[in-house]
Protein backbone atom coordinates (compact mmCIF):
# COMPACT_ATOMS: atom_id res chain seq x y z
CA UNK A 1 0.00 0.00 0.00
CA UNK A 2 1.29 3.31 -0.94
CA UNK A 3 1.99 5.90 2.35
CA UNK A 4 0.41 8.79 -0.50
CA UNK A 5 -2.69 6.26 -0.87
CA UNK A 6 -4.28 6.86 2.51
CA UNK A 7 -4.61 10.11 4.50
CA UNK A 8 -1.87 9.05 7.43
CA UNK A 9 1.20 7.64 8.29
CA UNK A 10 0.81 6.11 11.55
CA UNK A 11 4.21 6.36 13.46
CA UNK A 12 4.26 4.15 17.25
CA UNK A 13 6.97 4.46 19.42
CA UNK A 14 8.07 2.88 22.86
CA UNK A 15 9.28 0.14 24.59
CA UNK A 16 6.58 -2.23 26.76
CA UNK A 17 8.18 -4.37 30.01
CA UNK A 18 6.16 -7.61 29.87
CA UNK A 19 5.44 -10.36 32.59
CA UNK A 20 8.50 -12.87 32.54
CA UNK A 21 5.86 -15.83 31.43
CA UNK A 22 4.63 -14.21 28.50
CA UNK A 23 6.17 -16.02 25.35
CA UNK A 24 6.00 -15.24 21.94
CA UNK A 25 2.56 -16.43 20.51
CA UNK A 26 0.81 -14.23 23.86
CA UNK A 27 1.98 -11.18 22.53
CA UNK A 28 1.53 -12.24 18.83
CA UNK A 29 -2.41 -12.46 19.64
CA UNK A 30 -2.33 -9.07 21.57
CA UNK A 31 -0.64 -7.38 19.18
CA UNK A 32 -3.50 -8.61 16.23
CA UNK A 33 -5.31 -6.14 15.63
CA UNK A 34 -2.35 -3.58 14.97
CA UNK A 35 -0.69 -6.48 12.31
CA UNK A 36 -4.28 -7.02 10.71
CA UNK A 37 -4.64 -3.54 10.00
CA UNK A 38 -1.79 -3.61 8.31
CA UNK A 39 -2.99 -6.22 5.69
CA UNK A 40 -0.68 -9.07 6.75
CA UNK A 41 -1.56 -12.72 7.54
CA UNK A 42 0.70 -13.02 10.68
CA UNK A 43 2.86 -11.24 13.14
CA UNK A 44 5.85 -12.10 11.17
CA UNK A 45 4.84 -10.24 8.29
CA UNK A 46 3.20 -7.48 9.95
CA UNK A 47 5.61 -6.46 12.64
CA UNK A 48 8.06 -5.42 10.13
CA UNK A 49 7.61 -1.42 9.63
CA UNK A 50 6.59 0.74 6.60
CA UNK A 51 10.51 1.95 6.86
CA UNK A 52 13.51 -0.27 6.41
CA UNK A 53 15.38 1.82 8.96
CA UNK A 54 12.68 1.12 11.62
CA UNK A 55 12.77 -1.79 13.47
CA UNK A 56 9.37 -2.39 13.65
CA UNK A 57 7.92 -4.58 16.71
CA UNK A 58 10.13 -6.75 18.25
CA UNK A 59 9.50 -8.73 21.31
CA UNK A 60 13.22 -9.06 23.36
CA UNK A 61 12.94 -11.98 25.41
CA UNK A 62 15.77 -12.24 27.84
CA UNK A 63 14.53 -8.63 28.95
CA UNK A 64 10.73 -9.41 28.55
CA UNK A 65 10.34 -5.87 26.58
CA UNK A 66 8.30 -5.11 23.70
CA UNK A 67 10.37 -2.79 21.30
CA UNK A 68 8.07 -0.61 19.09
CA UNK A 69 9.34 1.57 16.48
CA UNK A 70 6.53 0.82 13.92
CA UNK A 71 4.82 2.95 10.82
CA UNK A 72 1.81 1.90 8.81
CA UNK A 73 -0.20 3.57 6.75
CA UNK A 74 -3.80 4.30 7.33
CA UNK A 75 -6.87 6.19 8.49
CA UNK A 76 -8.66 7.21 11.96
CA UNK A 77 -10.34 3.81 12.01
CA UNK A 78 -6.28 2.98 12.73
CA UNK A 79 -7.06 4.27 16.85
CA UNK A 80 -10.06 1.32 16.99
CA UNK A 81 -6.94 -1.04 16.32
CA UNK A 82 -4.82 0.39 18.56
CA UNK A 83 -7.57 0.54 21.42
CA UNK A 84 -7.76 -3.01 21.15
CA UNK A 85 -4.11 -4.11 21.21
CA UNK A 86 -3.45 -1.75 24.23
CA UNK A 87 -6.79 -4.02 25.99
CA UNK A 88 -4.60 -7.00 24.89
CA UNK A 89 -1.47 -5.74 26.52
CA UNK A 90 -3.13 -4.75 29.57
CA UNK A 91 -3.01 -8.32 30.42
CA UNK A 92 0.34 -8.86 29.64
CA UNK A 93 2.60 -5.96 30.89
CA UNK A 94 4.57 -5.92 34.34
CA UNK A 95 4.34 -2.00 34.86
CA UNK A 96 2.40 0.41 33.59
CA UNK A 97 4.13 2.68 30.64
CA UNK A 98 3.80 4.82 27.70
CA UNK A 99 4.50 5.03 23.68
CA UNK A 100 4.10 8.09 21.30
CA UNK A 101 1.40 8.01 18.71
CA UNK A 102 1.98 10.12 15.79
CA UNK A 103 -0.65 10.80 12.82
CA UNK A 104 1.40 12.58 9.79
CA UNK A 105 -1.17 14.19 7.32
CA UNK A 106 -0.27 12.57 3.98
CA UNK A 107 -2.57 14.78 1.51
CA UNK A 108 -1.29 17.97 3.30
CA UNK A 109 1.18 19.80 1.01
CA UNK A 110 2.64 23.38 2.25
CA UNK A 111 3.23 24.40 -1.01
CA UNK A 112 -0.04 24.10 -2.43
CA UNK A 113 -1.88 25.19 0.74
CA UNK A 114 -4.49 27.68 1.36
CA UNK A 115 -3.50 30.62 3.68
CA UNK A 116 -4.20 29.44 7.39
CA UNK A 117 -4.31 25.74 6.16
CA UNK A 118 -2.66 23.04 8.49
CA UNK A 119 -2.10 19.93 8.57
CA UNK A 120 -4.02 17.71 10.17
CA UNK A 121 -1.44 15.97 12.37
CA UNK A 122 -1.88 14.66 15.78
CA UNK A 123 0.56 13.68 18.78
CA UNK A 124 -0.19 11.82 22.06
CA UNK A 125 0.39 9.31 24.58
CA UNK A 126 -0.75 6.07 24.90
CA UNK A 127 -0.52 3.94 28.38
CA UNK A 128 -0.93 0.61 28.88
CA UNK A 129 -0.71 -1.29 32.60
CA UNK A 130 -1.84 -4.39 34.14
CA UNK A 131 -4.03 -2.15 36.63
CA UNK A 132 -5.69 1.56 36.49
CA UNK A 133 -3.17 2.61 39.22
CA UNK A 134 -0.36 1.41 37.28
CA UNK A 135 -1.44 2.91 34.18
CA UNK A 136 -1.57 6.62 36.60
CA UNK A 137 1.66 5.98 38.10
CA UNK A 138 2.90 6.26 35.03
CA UNK A 139 0.99 9.66 34.06
CA UNK A 140 1.87 10.68 36.85
CA UNK A 141 5.67 10.87 37.04
CA UNK A 142 5.30 11.82 33.06
CA UNK A 143 3.31 15.02 34.39
CA UNK A 144 5.96 15.79 36.90
CA UNK A 145 8.70 15.45 34.87
CA UNK A 146 6.87 17.91 31.85
CA UNK A 147 5.85 20.54 34.59
CA UNK A 148 9.02 20.71 36.67
CA UNK A 149 11.06 20.64 33.62
CA UNK A 150 9.19 23.75 31.88
CA UNK A 151 9.63 25.42 35.58
CA UNK A 152 12.93 25.25 36.00
CA UNK A 153 13.32 27.60 33.79
CA UNK A 154 12.36 30.29 36.36
CA UNK A 155 12.60 28.63 39.46
CA UNK A 156 15.09 26.56 41.82
CA UNK A 157 14.31 22.60 41.75
CA UNK A 158 14.24 22.36 45.59
CA UNK A 159 11.54 25.17 44.78
CA UNK A 160 8.99 22.92 43.26
CA UNK A 161 8.10 20.55 45.96
CA UNK A 162 4.56 21.99 46.51
CA UNK A 163 3.68 21.92 42.90
CA UNK A 164 5.01 17.83 43.01
CA UNK A 165 2.84 18.22 46.19
CA UNK A 166 -0.35 19.09 44.36
CA UNK A 167 -0.06 16.99 41.72
CA UNK A 168 0.50 14.17 43.86
CA UNK A 169 -2.93 14.86 45.02
CA UNK A 170 -5.20 15.26 42.24
CA UNK A 171 -3.75 11.64 40.83
CA UNK A 172 -4.37 10.55 44.62
CA UNK A 173 -8.00 12.02 44.40
CA UNK A 174 -8.35 10.25 41.09
CA UNK A 175 -7.26 6.79 41.90
CA UNK A 176 -9.86 7.45 45.32
CA UNK A 177 -12.73 8.30 42.87
CA UNK A 178 -11.61 5.37 40.57
CA UNK A 179 -11.70 2.96 43.82
CA UNK A 180 -14.96 4.32 44.51
CA UNK A 181 -16.40 3.44 40.89
CA UNK A 182 -15.12 -0.06 41.07
CA UNK A 183 -16.37 -0.72 44.54
CA UNK A 184 -19.94 1.17 42.91
CA UNK A 185 -20.01 -1.80 40.40
CA UNK A 186 -19.66 -4.40 42.83
CA UNK A 187 -22.67 -6.76 44.83
CA UNK A 188 -22.96 -6.39 48.28
CA UNK A 189 -20.80 -8.94 50.12
CA UNK A 190 -23.92 -10.33 51.92
CA UNK A 191 -24.80 -11.37 48.39
CA UNK A 192 -27.92 -9.28 48.57
CA UNK A 193 -29.85 -6.76 46.01
CA UNK A 194 -27.34 -3.92 45.76
CA UNK A 195 -30.19 -1.60 45.03
CA UNK A 196 -28.11 0.67 42.98
CA UNK A 197 -28.71 -0.77 39.71
CA UNK A 198 -25.15 -1.13 38.85
CA UNK A 199 -23.89 -2.92 36.13
CA UNK A 200 -21.19 -5.08 37.54
CA UNK A 201 -18.88 -4.34 34.76
CA UNK A 202 -15.28 -3.33 35.94
CA UNK A 203 -13.85 -0.13 34.11
CA UNK A 204 -12.16 -0.61 31.06
CA UNK A 205 -8.37 -0.02 31.58
CA UNK A 206 -7.05 4.04 30.52
CA UNK A 207 -5.14 4.43 27.76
Amino acid sequence: MSHHSTPFEIHLHGDIPLREDVGPHQLHEALRPLWQYAGATSFREGCASAYEEEPGMIFHAPEAILQVCWTVPGNDDFRQALSDACMNLNELCRTGAAFEVSFYDNEFDEEDAEPGQEAKDDFWMCFVGPTPADIMAVQRDMLIHDVTHMMQRHFEPEELGPVVEVIDQLFQKRMQDLALSMQWGMPPRNGGSSGHGGSGRKPRHLH
